[in-house]
């Protein structure tokens, strides 16, 4: 009986199996750098919004603080859209007859909200607490970037799973004093600019990071300074008030610190973050 199939054919399905496993890994490979990518993290897009408030100018050129606005920051899950109320304490005297804000006016005129668009929108399953997170030395700039230099704002990191994992894993690189918390500008520790931090004692219904005091400068020499924001103690109320510009006991004993991973690693010790080993309920994060 005559061959149906050639020889060649052998060749042939060898080649279209190997071509198959070639197109279906390429097709995983674009499949997981389109998830990662900004169309659907929506990463570094400004989204439209119904009055193009900048950052820049109300934090970096007014000196605004984040707190002004997002008043549950410190206390709340949320970090708080402010409502226009908190525009017009200002926009009632300057600005008063701007085209651009006259949403604005509106919106206090008829009583309804601006429809702000959220930029750092995590889906619904996914739990996120602001409270515990500036709690517990992390910056606002670690999570949504140099917001005082954003004219319109974005989202600069990506806010998926491996993003935050990646964080939980080595929390050392993100933390930072309680009073550097709101200070855009915070730079790591460094050779040319140490940090020095004492431990004090926990204070009931307090966060266990406030504890710690750091400071700036050498307190053997400059004598010792809370590092803070540069403003009053009596300028803010919660965490950056309580770790305001004061004098410390000249008996306290300070740790130098000249990299953020000796910084870290003492931090997480001492505002007592918990291991990835002991965050093993899936509830942590999703509801």
């Amino acid at each position: 009986m005559a061959q149906i199939f050639d020889r060649s054919s052998n060749a042939l399905a060898r080649m279209s199996l190997v071509l198959t496993g070639l197109l279906v890994i390429a097709l995983g490979v674009t499949l997981d750098e389109l998830q990662r990518s900004p169309w659907v993290t929506r990463q570094g897009q400004r989204p439209e919004q119904p009055v193009p408030f900048s950052h820049k100018h109300h934090v970096q050129g007014l000196g605004l603080q984040c707190q002004y606005c997002h008043v549950t920051v410190e206390k709340s899950s949320y970090a708080g859209i402010p409502p226009t109320k908190t525009c017009i304490n200002c926009h009632a005297q300057i600005w008063t007859n701007a085209q651009l804000l006259e949403p604005v006016r509106n919106s206090w005129a008829t009583g309804q909200s601006l429809v702000w668009t959220k930029v750092h929108d995590l889906p619904d399953f996914a739990y996120f607490s602001h409270e515990i997170h500036v709690n517990k030395g992390l910056g606002c700039a670690t999570c949504h970037g140099r917001v005082d230099m954003m004219p319109l704002m974005y989202a600069q990191n990506t806010l998926q799973m491996e993003w935050c994992l990646d964080c939980h894993r080595n929390p050392a690189k993100n933390l930072r004093p309680t009073g550097q918390i709101y200070n855009m500008a915070w730079e790591a520790p460094a050779e040319d600019r140490p940090v020095w931090c004492s431990v004090g004692e926990d204070k009931a219904g307090t966060p266990t990071a406030q504890s710690v005091n750091c400071v700036t400068r050498d307190p053997s020499v400059a004598g010792p300074e809370v590092a803070s924001l540069s403003l009053p103690s009596n300028a803010l109320k919660g965490l950056a008030g309580d770790v305001a510009a004061a004098q410390l006991p000249a008996s306290v004993s300070y740790q130098k610190f000249t990299s953020q991973n000796e910084l870290g690693h003492f931090l997480v010790k001492q505002y007592h973050i918990r291991t990835p080993r002991e965050l093993t309920s899936c509830e942590v994060c999703h509801r």
